[in-house]
This record gives structure tokens, sequence and C-alpha cells, in this order.
């Protein structure tokens, strides 16, 4: 393992050794996620349609009886280097296989540039298929997956590619894995007697099957497993965590996650979310399931809602957000708006007998109390995204959230949802509803937060965001979650060019007043090396130099004159130019995240009550800090990835407060420290093993 070294810029420090200890993140033992095995085969293959040879590169198709039966494209393709683009195979106004040269600088949907070839290109592997979306009127749209090259064990050689067009699914598996795919929106309009060819320079075999083949998951004796939780996203190069939901049932933490490739671009535009499944018992060791809640019709794309239990049985709720596919007429909620108005509660519609495309409120059930879901079709609130929980009094609630609001209760999940407060919680994205001893909250999303006394009734509700006492840092549509000894779980995503990110946990702490703060989960720290300490004490403006990107950072912050400020500055090479300040003002009992000077303090930046958004994870403020007003510690952890395009920053303050920051094209390779009125003693800094 490579150490992380630094390297003192000024004379002051010149007579400070470098010396090793050891803290509680240096023995840090490393989470790990047990995951499914991402190989498929095609085992009952019949025989193909046509066939293609090197030889014999042009032949002619058939259209198939049955366009909604699908088809797969199974071919041997020699990759070789190449200048700008070449196409290796073609099926007009149907398939396009291309391989190009992407640019380098350009994530955008697919991100292929999270996986560089040495020489800093990003060759890739593309495949379009053209779809008619709609039978009445003639729109044609490509829907195109592809992989960059480098994600490959071996990016040039003889590989087996398999594209397979189901009808829920346009997938890419090289070498039988999975590494691509789209749900598509309608179907291929096939020529009644076409032809389709090949590039022999790049193909030596290719096999066209109608219907289409049907893969199964190879099960291997031994997962694949990841090192670390925290941080974590799905194994590939487009693929991120989307809106989490939470629960702890029968000893186990359950993660539910909206599944994104594309930053809720897929499916046109539509999202085509659905729900993975990952959970764990001691919070050292994860298992992935297989996924929850699928996709399984070309109308599905999932919504948030929330894990509850009731009758004994874990259920998750969520939405059908049908109308981003059909206009609302087409779909079923006229029909269960109608029967609300007219009878005071919701009815009970079933998927197969409605008219129209199902939308709003469902669940699904587990039948085993851990995974294997099964959705019950049952539609039980027009509402688009259903939070329902039971209360510590056992009555059974909601909270609507995305085409309705207010606050619900039924005696059943399947109908009969009576609404008690028509006004409250304010509808918006996602709430959250969760008791933590005399105190009741309601989370909002991204940037709401409620609480009362639990006594008291919903009407005294605060509005802990216009008081200033809000905690959120950083996350996206935080989930809250009661574990074992008391303690409370908060975990999200963080927003990576664009919707969806990474998995990050914190845990909360709550005061005798009922505010809440958050700190670092131990058991999910990543595993680090044994820390070097930097400095013995700072009081003027200090640079270190690292050849890490990713390092767990500590020191003790010492107020000395009123109205100090202290800041480390993180940069690239290139000095100011996507650098990040982390800054913090203990006698104003604020802290911020700021874009990076080389001349001064960045300006203040607003807390989420004067404005500004936390949940970007870019420049904001938190403010009303506890545990500041005396010496205290602070830990940073920054962690560079290809993936994410540049650097997370997380920030405890204190053990009571988090804060979370993203910074595009940032590698840090300095650390600027800059104090006023603070002295910064016992700096230590702890490169992370894992870099993932």
């Amino acid at each position: 393992m490579k150490k992380l070294f630094f390297f003192l810029l000024i004379p002051i420090l010149a007579g400070i050794w470098l010396t090793a200890c050891s803290n509680e993140a240096g023995k840090q033992k490393p989470t790990k996620v047990e995951l499914i095995s991402p190989s498929w085969i095609f085992s009952s293959a019949p025989p193909p349609q046509t066939a293609l040879t090197a030889q014999v590169s042009q032949g002619r198709l058939m259209a198939p009886d049955d366009v909604k039966s699908g088809f797969s494209i199974k071919m041997n393709v020699d990759l070789k280097e190449f200048d700008s683009e070449e196409t290796i195979l073609k099926i007009p106004q149907t398939v396009h296989v291309r391989l190009r040269q992407h640019d380098a600088q350009k994530r955008e949907r697919q991100n292929y540039p999270a996986f560089k070839m040495p020489d800093g290109s990003v060759p890739v592997l593309e495949a379009s298929i053209t779809l008619q979306l709609y039978a009445d009127r003639d729109e044609r749209r490509d829907m195109t997956i592809g992989i960059p090259l480098a994600i490959l064990e071996e990016p040039t050689g003889e590989h087996e590619i398999i594209l397979n067009f189901s009808g829920l699914q346009w997938t890419m598996y090289i070498d039988g894995e999975l590494l691509d795919n789209e749900f598509p929106l309608g179907y291929p309009q096939w020529n009644s007697e076409g032809s389709w060819e090949i590039n022999p320079t790049y193909v030596t075999k290719a096999e066209i099957f109608m219907p289409a083949l049907k893969p199964e998951r190879l099960l291997k004796q031994e997962q694949e497993t990841f090192p670390e939780i925290q941080y974590w996203t799905p194994k590939g190069h487009n693929t991120w965590v989307g809106d989490v939901v939470t629960i702890y049932h029968n000893d186990r933490y359950h993660v539910f996650y909206l599944y994104d490739r594309r930053h809720h671009t897929s499916k046109f535009g539509r999202g085509a979310h659905y729900f993975e499944h990952l959970s764990t018992k001691d919070f050292k060791t994860w298992v992935e399931h297989e996924a929850a809640i699928p996709i399984e019709e070309q109308w599905e794309t999932i919504g948030t809602g929330a894990p509850f239990v009731f009758d004994g049985k874990l259920c998750v709720s969520y939405g059908f957000h049908t109308t981003r596919i059909y206009p609302k007429e087409l779909t079923t909620l006229p029909e269960q708006w109608a029967y609300l108005e007219k009878n005071g509660v919701t009815g009970s519609f079933k998927r197969e007998t409605t008219n129209g495309f199902p939308a709003g409120s469902t669940y699904s059930v587990s039948v085993d109390g851990i995974s294997e879901f099964i959705k019950t079709g049952i539609m039980f609130h027009p509402c688009e995204n259903p939070s329902v929980y039971v209360d510590p009094e056992g009555k059974l609630k909601m909270l609507a959230n995305y085409g309705a609001k207010g606050t619900w209760e039924s005696e059943t999940v399947d109908g009969g949802w009576r609404c008690i407060d028509p006004e409250f919680p304010p509808g918006g994205d996602c709430t959250f509803y969760f008791r933590w001893g005399n105190f009741d909250y309601i989370i909002g999303g991204f940037a709401d937060l409620w609480s009362k006394h639990a006594g008291d009734p919903d009407s005294k509700y605060a509005n802990a965001v216009q008081q200033g006492l809000d905690f959120y840092n950083g996350l996206c549509v935080p989930a809250i979650t009661e574990i074992y000894d008391g303690r409370f779980i908060m975990a999200g995503w963080m927003g990576i060019h664009g919707w969806g990110g990474p998995l990050i946990i914190h845990e909360l702490i709550q005061f005798p007043d009922g505010r809440i703060g958050s700190k670092w989960m131990n058991e999910i720290i990543p595993q680090t090396e044994k820390p070097v300490t930097l400095a013995s004490k700072l009081n003027e403006t200090t640079s270190f130099v690292t050849e890490d990107h990713s390092f767990i950072l500590t020191f003790r912050v010492h107020p000395v004159k009123k109205g100090g400020k202290f800041g480390v500055v993180f940069q690239n090479d290139d000095g100011e130019q996507n650098s990040c300040e982390w800054q913090i003002s203990p006698d104003d009992l604020q802290a911020q995240f700021a874009n990076g000077s080389l001349t001064g303090f960045a300006e203040s930046e607003k807390s989420l009550r004067q404005g500004g958004k936390p949940q970007e994870g870019n420049n904001y403020a938190v403010e009303n800090l506890t545990g500041i007003d005396r010496p205290f510690t602070v830990r940073l952890l920054v962690k560079g990835s290809e993936k994410f395009g540049g650097s997370l920053i997380d920030v405890e303050i204190a053990g009571k407060r988090t804060m979370i920051a993203y910074r595009p094209e940032l590698f840090v390779k300095k650390m600027l420290f800059r104090t006023d009125g603070i002295e910064i003693r016992d700096i230590k800094v702890s490169e992370i093993v894992n870099k993932i």
C-alpha cells in the first residue's frame, strides 16, 4: 500500500518530525458488502434466425412476428485500437453498434470518463436501438447503452458481446457480465424483409435470435465482495444510489434505494427507477439482495415510498410515476380521485382489473421477512410517493407526497384511507416520520424538518428550518431509522453530476431540548492506515502537499481571541481552480463550504434558513453549532474518486454536527491552513486503505 506523505512548505515547521501513532480510525476493521454475482448465462438458446461471419458479412433479415417478444444479438468482437469512430454492426433504422473516441472531459449521462485508458483516452463501445414511442403517433428516438472499454479487464482482444432487447430492457452483456442497460419505451419498427451487416475487421461472428434470449444469473460459490459501504455506489461506470428508504426489522437494518443510471434521464428522461436492496445485522457485513421492486412493465417507473411492518409482515410502499409516461387521463388516477371525492376514503384498485395504466400508491410484501418481495398489485391512494408507517400508538398512517399532501389514516393498507390533516405536511418530495424519546419529527425531502413534543397534537409541529435548527448536512432525501441500543441512523444520497450518487450514512444525536445533531457512525468509517502527525501547533497560514487523494484529517481547534476563524483550502496542482475551503467561525457558531482562495478567507455562505442549498452539496453554511465554545476536535474525510470525477469532503465538528460537499475535478494535492485568532493543534492525517 502506497504511504501518504506530506511535505512541510514553510520554515516554521521545518523541525517537526512526522511520527506514527494509533487512533480509533487506524484500528478500524473494514466493512464489506457481499454482492450478488454480476455474471449471467443464456443457457437455453434456440438456433439463431441468421448468422454472419467475417467471410459472409451481410445477410437478409426477416421481421419478427411479434415485435414485443424482442430479440438478441450475440457476436464475437475483436476489440482493437481505432482512430475516431467505427461501425461494427448495423441493422438499418433499427440497431447501430459502434466504437468511438469519447471526450475525456464530458461525463454527462454515461459517465464514461470514470474509466480511462493509460494514455487518458476514453474509447467506448455503444449500441443504439431506434424505438417508436407510441403506436398512435410516429415518434422515433434512439436509445443508447454503452461502456468505456477501460472498464474491461482486457480492453483489447476478443470478447463475447450480447445485446438483448426484451421489451422491458435494452441490455449489454460482455463476457457474461451485465455492464449497461436501459428501459425502453416503445418498440423497434422492423422492415418486413430487411438486411444487416457487420464490420469483418472487428466482428468474426454474429447471430440474431428472435424472440429474445432469457438471461439467468450465474450463481457462484463465492459472491463478489466490496470493501466499504460508506460512499458506496453499485458496480459500474454509470450506476448510482437514488432515494433511500430504511427500516430496522428483526435485528436487521434494511436499505432500499432507487437504482439509478444516467442521473434520472433513463427511459427518455422518465427516470425508470426501481428499488434495489441491501441489509446488514452488524453494520460490518452487508448483503446485496435481488431487486425488491423491479420494473416489470414498460409503463412502470417507481417513486419513493417507505418500508413498514403491518400485521407482522415487512412491506414497502411506493408510487407508480406513470404520469411521466402517459397523460393523467390515460391512467387510473381520475378513477381513484373520483372514488375518494365520492366516498371520503380511498378505494382499493387492482392492477389487473382497472381501466387505464396503473398509477398512484401501491406496496409489496416480503415472503420471508428479509427479501423476496411480491407486488400486491393493489393501488390504495392516488398520491405517487406514499410514506406509510405505523405510529407509536399502533395506528397505520401515511404522509402523502407528489400529487397529494396531508396526513392520512386507515385500518388496512389496501384502501379506506381518510385524511386527518389535509394541509400538513404540505406534500413535496418525500416526508418521513419518526419518534425519538419525547419528541416527534417529520423530515421532508431536500429541505424541510418539523418537530414537536410527543404528547402534543400535530398542529403543534414547529418548523425547525425556520428556527435555524435543522440537521441537513448535504444529503438528499435522508431517511431516519432507529436501530439497536436506541441509536438513530440517517441515510441518503449525495448528488454527483446530477440526480443520484453515493450512499452516505451518519449517526444522529439528540439534545435534551429535542434538537438533533449528527456524527460519523463508528462501524462504517473507512479503514485507514495509522495516522501521521503533521504538526503539534499552528497559528498562521501553512501549506502541506499530499501524494494521495483519499485520507482522514483530524485536528483540535483552540479559540484564542473573540471573532477568530479557521479555514482549510483543498487544492489541485493548478491553484485556486476547483479548490474548496472548509471554514469555521466558533463565535458565530457557524461553519461552511465555499470556493477556495489563496489570498484570504472566503466570504460568508448562507445556511438553509437563510436561503442556502445544502442539498446541492456545494457551497453552503450550517449554523447554531454546539460544543465549540471550548477546544474541540474536527475530523475531515476527503475521498477522491475517478467515478465521482472529483472529491467528497465529509466533516464531523465536535462530534455533534456533520456536513458534506462534493467538488467536481478536485483531486487534492495541497492543503492550505489559514488561522486568525485560532490555534490548531495535533494535526494528524491517515491514508484511506481502500481507494473505492
